[in-house]
């Protein structure tokens, strides 16, 4: 995949700030309000202990100051208990968008454009890297309008309680931004080689894991244990790396931090003791200089959470950069945009004028024209790599031609529903049952067990003590070929489609699977179904009504 540049990236994160635009508001506001609250309940504390100290009040005199001290703080508690719950909805709302879009790209990309890509790798982007973006949404950028708020009324107040200790904020605080910075620099790239290799690495321990029988067949599990070693080790070092990165910043960050806190308590200090007569420092009080020693950690504190939180946006600037990767990835084979038909009743499949070719290699298809008949049941014949896979593929929507236009009973490929069998099966790990239900989730357990027996597993369902209710694994496991081929046969019978698109169902299929599948083919064809399918068996070439020879890029009746 292609990586986008930052700003794209950039770009994408502000799209997505967007739409949670209000909650993104509200934890800012509830932010700002903790914030007043601490102020005021710094205010409070140095004047209590200046009324007990200097004035000589009693603890009993001051008890509406005790109140007021404790109401504050239970504002204080609300505004950090309403700024979590505000930032954990704009971030909700955020993921919740960036996987409609992932979701969207993969729909819209087909299981053809998405063949080469691992399963880790999708996953991971699924789940990993989209909740790397809750970080970056939730604390860092609400937090950037908070380190400019808050610090500014604390700055404020400091100023007009003495303008030297004012100074000596003002001149403390462009340090941690600056030493922000020059860490993201450095950050953001290795948190994007972070992202990278743990999607390489899951991609790869599935692939390993699926093809473990494979390995051990042939002897490789060593060289395959080996390479998954290296991957690791790799991962490991680029995590340490990412974490001696945050550590050090950090680190550097609290340093300045607590130097300019040190000169401002030496300040008021010295000021108090009357070894500093310059400027403001001789009206110095107790209740002055304590709230201004009070104030100038939480001066820095926004910066300081904001530093923490820099992480964030460097995570979620890697994790960005990887999604938008694949949101930019074509969602054909080619990167055309071809015109769509338009809406109109029709009864037929028709192909015009077109033509489709990959990125590398000849023309698969060229200047076809084609129509099959709504009930016509037709075979696709021809050499291996001919195009009968392609042709299936542009009727089914999967992938969209060069040129030309493709029609669907007068709708474009893919907006009505069809029935697919293609030449890998797939299964989830769940009954018999949940397997069916996943092209007709409403479909009832007799629906089930008549489409089963449709497709000849009668004899076996009746073995299995659970019937329809027996469980198998996602890669088939608990099946044989043969019978995992006609489970997902039986999809078909349960979902009652009108358009069934076949790509070599009588693959790798023993001599009585066979016959069964031709039997439940025939009733299809015999029920008014159209049927699209390609063989080289000619027992299914004799279902057809109609036989097209496709080599070469020419599609041809035989």
């Amino acid at each position: 995949m292609a990586e986008p540049a930052q700003a794209d990236v950039r770009q994408w994160l502000s799209g997505l700030a967007r739409n949670s635009q209000r909650w993104a508001q509200f934890t800012v506001l509830a932010g700002g309000l903790t914030g007043l609250a601490t102020v005021t309940q710094m205010a409070l504390l140095a004047w209590l202990v200046h009324q007990i100290v200097i004035e000589g009040q009693s603890a009993t005199g001051l008890t509406s100051s005790f109140i007021g001290l404790i109401v504050v703080l239970l504002v204080r508690a609300a505004g950090q208990g309403m700024q979590s719950h505000f930032a954990a909805r704009c971030s909700e709302q955020v993921r919740r968008d960036a996987r409609r879009q992932l979701h969207r790209h993969w729909g819209d990309a087909g299981p053809v454009s998405l063949a080469d890509a691992s399963a880790g790798s999708l996953a991971r982007e699924w789940l990993d890297h989209v909740e790397a973006l809750h970080g970056y949404f939730a604390r860092f950028l609400p937090q950037m309008f908070l380190a400019v708020i808050i610090p500014v009324v604390i700055l404020a107040l400091v100023f007009w309680l003495d303008w030297l200790a004012g100074i000596f904020l003002l001149l403390s605080a462009p340090l941690i931004p600056l030493f922000m910075a020059l860490v993201g620099m450095g950050a953001e790239k290795v948190n994007q080689q972070h992202f990278e290799i743990i999607s390489r690495l899951s991609g790869q321990f599935l692939d390993k894991i699926r093809g473990l029988t494979t390995l051990q067949l042939f002897g490789q599990t060593r060289s395959a244990s080996d390479a998954l070693h290296r991957r690791s080790d790799q991962y490991r070092r680029i995590t340490m790396k990412t974490l001696k990165v945050a550590f050090l910043s950090s680190a550097v960050l609290e340093f300045f931090a607590s130097v300019a806190i040190a000169v401002i308590a030496i300040y008021v200090g010295f000021g108090l003791l009357g070894y500093i007569s310059y400027g403001p420092s001789a009206d110095l009080t107790l209740f002055s200089g304590l709230l201004i020693l009070l104030l100038a950690p939480e001066f820095f504190q926004p910066l300081r959470i904001l530093s923490q939180h820099y992480h964030d946006r460097a995570s979620a600037l890697g994790a960005g950069a990887e999604i938008l990767s694949r949101l930019n990835q074509p969602a054909g084979a080619n990167t055309s945009k071809p015109k769509r038909p338009q809406a109109m009743p029709d009864n037929r499949i028709s192909l015009s004028d077109v033509s489709l070719h990959y990125e590398t290699g000849k023309p698969v298809l060229r200047n076809l024209n084609l129509s099959v008949l709504q009930g016509q049941s037709v075979a696709l014949t021809g050499p291996s790599g001919g195009g009968k896979s392609s042709l299936l593929h542009l009727m089914a929507g999967f992938i969209t031609p060069t040129q030309g236009v493709v029609s669907v009973f007068g709708k474009p490929p893919g907006q009505l529903p069809f029935g697919w069998l293609g030449q890998r099966g797939f299964w989830i790990q769940g009954s018999w049952a949940d397997n069916l239900r996943l092209t007709c989730p409403e479909a009832s357990d007799i629906a089930i067990d008549s489409a089963l027996r449709r497709v000849g597993l009668g004899s076996v369902l009746e073995s299995r003590a659970q019937g329809i209710h027996s469980q198998i694994a996602e890669d088939g496991q608990g099946l044989s070929g043969g019978q995992a081929r006609r489970l997902s046969l039986a999809r078909i019978f349960v979902a009652d489609y009108q358009l069934i698109l076949l790509d070599e169902p009588t693959a790798g299929l023993d001599a009585t699977s066979e016959i069964v599948v031709l039997e439940a083919l025939h009733k299809l064809a015999e029920s008014g179904k159209t049927l699209v399918f390609s063989t080289h068996h000619n027992a299914l070439l004799a279902l057809a009504d109609r036989t097209l020879i496709v080599n070469d890029g020419e599609v041809r009746d035989a």
